[in-house]
């Protein structure tokens, strides 16, 4: 037996014959065995404790064993004895956080465990868990956590739009379920991503002296952008400052197909007329985007609904482009897991838990710490 579990199309999740996973015991403390209903899942500011496995999932300061969800700042750092995440966010940890570097001694003292999706691992304690796809960015994951035949699922971030950069949200059915609220207000309401393609490419159309400069974040919003583009049938260059390089070409490596892609640095404004331009949401209104041709700036988020949050950037054409699920995605997804509790984190959770309560189900909102928006 090689302790790994197959995705549903094999063995299943839930089946009988599911082989448990490989252990991750490190001659650490052992817990004694928890007996009240879900007390060994706890949440505190810093991240949520599994306390049999003595793990935190997504914790913000650094620990023995971290379970990770995906690669944004916000749920992933560095400094953990050993990581557990998919194999694509455990390389973006890398390349932003720097996981794999050596010591003063030459060692890596970082150990980074990866486990692909629908595999289950063995943790301490007897605790299960499972690595679900999220659809938030490549290598996000759900993690479904089984201890004593209860199961918790810790969604981090997610959406339920297609996204051509990932695999889409899984359903998983769970006794509790922790949601992100980070669009947890009925006036979030995501536009279709068609339409908001349509109007970066009419205005492009419209000004072919000019460049459009998209403001994306580095980490999923920009590849997202970028994809949706050529989904679109946009084969032209699409120029990048270089902050966004290194990024996109980790995502190229994970079999994500983003065409051609250019440094703005390498190339002159005559050749960046008529062309789409991403860049951070900071460099915007920097001084760098004096070398661009006539920039009509734009900006991709779904904060681009507030459009006090678009006049404070300059933004003229805002983008409605959300990697989060919103108001209605929400409050779906909850009806479709069909949870015993719902635990409500990262973001709006008072109008969330309102309407958990209108509808007679049982939730509390956690209060975390160290959760941004990341310019969604």
């Amino acid at each position: 037996m090689d302790g790994r579990t197959a995705g549903k199309g094999e063995e299943g999740r839930g089946g009988e014959g599911r082989r448990l996973g490989r252990n991750l015991r490190d001659g650490g403390p052992v817990h004694p065995c928890v007996t009240a209903p879900f007390s060994w899942i706890q949440p505190h500011p810093h991240g949520i404790h599994v306390v049999p496995a003595d793990a935190w999932v997504d914790p913000s300061r650094p620990v023995d064993l971290a379970l990770v969800t995906h690669g944004h700042a916000d749920h992933a750092r560095g400094g953990h004895g050993r990581t557990v995440a998919t194999p694509e966010t455990l390389a973006i940890m890398e390349l932003r956080y720097r996981t794999g570097a050596e010591d003063d001694a030459g060692a890596i003292p970082h150990k980074a465990e990866p486990v692909r999706y629908g595999e289950t691992i063995r943790l301490n304690g007897g605790v299960d868990a499972t690595y679900i796809p999220a659809g938030h960015v490549l290598g996000s994951a759900q993690i479904l956590l089984e201890h004593a035949g209860e199961r918790i699922i810790v969604t981090g971030d997610y959406k339920r739009r297609p996204d051509p950069t990932c695999p889409p949200f899984e359903v998983t059915p769970c006794d509790i379920f922790i949601t992100e609220a980070t669009f947890g207000l009925p006036v979030f309401t995501h536009p279709p991503i068609a339409g908001e393609m349509a109007k970066l490419t009419d205005r492009l159309a419209a000004h072919p002296d000019s460049c459009v400069l998209v403001g994306a974040y580095a980490l999923g919003k920009a590849q997202r952008v970028i994809a949706e583009l050529r989904a679109a049938g946009h084969t032209d260059p699409i120029y990048l400052h270089g902050a966004m390089e290194r990024m996109c070409r980790l995502y190229e490596e994970h079999g994500v197909d983003l065409g051609e892609l250019r440094l703005v640095a390498d190339h002159s404004k005559e050749d960046m007329r008529g062309s789409v331009v991403v860049c951070p949401p900071g460099a915007l209104n920097d001084r760098w985007s004096r070398r661009l041709p006539d920039p009509i700036t734009a900006m991709a988020s779904g904060w681009m609904r507030v459009r006090q949050r678009a006049r404070q950037r300059n933004v003229e054409l805002p983008l409605v482009i959300s990697d989060h699920a919103d108001w209605g995605e929400l409050t779906d997804t909850i009806r479709e897991v069909d949870p015993q509790e719902t635990w409500i984190t990262h973001g709006r959770e008072e109008a969330l838990l309102r309407w958990c309560q209108l509808h007679q189900r049982p939730a509390r909102a956690l209060a975390m710490v160290g959760y941004e928006d990341e310019d969604d």
